[in-house]
């Protein structure tokens, strides 16, 4: 077994242990961690499979922004854990039916004629002046323009649905409006008062 072998058995032994943490775990804040631990070992993963690009990108963008936002998140939110499990065992047989179907998708997966060793193919070596991110960028916006275009607009509809979802309106509130005042006179605001002057005894 060569270096590159036991680098992806480790990473992929951490990875997995890291996951059933995540769901595991009784502390938000624990479990969080553990996805940050999750996202790093799977970068690891795509550094083995040459794609520096999207390795650090996950490291950026899902480490460096998604997970301390959920940290901040849960660390700031006061979270009841004990309503949180109240129907853990009310749903508990639909999730062991889900997990169980998935199991038995992946094990046809990988215990499939297509995943064998041999089929596999290697990465080939690449000349050290090639870009990763060129050759990226070439496939999105070439042979797969039409699928990234179609993500970007789901993800739209997913932005527009989270703020839909969460709008709440608020009762009673201040606010103004622009075209009121622009039409207001000075006879609706300000009132002309007549006093008398201050007799002197």
């Amino acid at each position: 077994m060569d270096f590159q072998s036991i680098t992806f058995y480790f990473f992929a032994t951490v990875l997995v242990a890291s996951a059933l943490g995540v769901i595991t775990a009784r502390n938000p804040v624990h479990a969080a961690l553990l996805l940050v631990l999750a996202f790093f070992t799977c970068a690891g993963l795509w550094l083995l499979l040459q794609a520096e690009f999207l390795a650090i990108t996950l490291v950026l963008v899902y480490v460096g922004a998604v997970m301390v936002l959920f940290l901040f998140v849960v660390m700031m939110l006061d979270i009841n854990l004990d309503r949180m499990r109240e129907g853990f065992w009310k749903w508990f047989p639909f999730g062991a039916l889900l997990a169980l179907v998935m199991l038995a998708e992946i094990s046809m997966v990988l215990m499939g004629r297509k995943f064998s060793a041999d089929q596999i193919p290697t990465p080939p070596l690449r000349a050290a002046d090639y870009s990763n991110t060129k050759e990226l960028g070439r496939l999105i916006y070439t042979e797969y323009v039409y699928a990234f275009e179609l993500a970007a607009v789901i993800l739209l509809v997913a932005i527009v649905a989270a703020i839909a979802l969460t709008l709440r309106r608020r009762v009673g509130p201040r606010f103004m409006e622009p075209s009121e005042q622009v039409k207001v006179k000075r006879s609706d605001r300000v009132r002309m008062v007549s006093m008398p002057s201050e007799k002197k005894e």
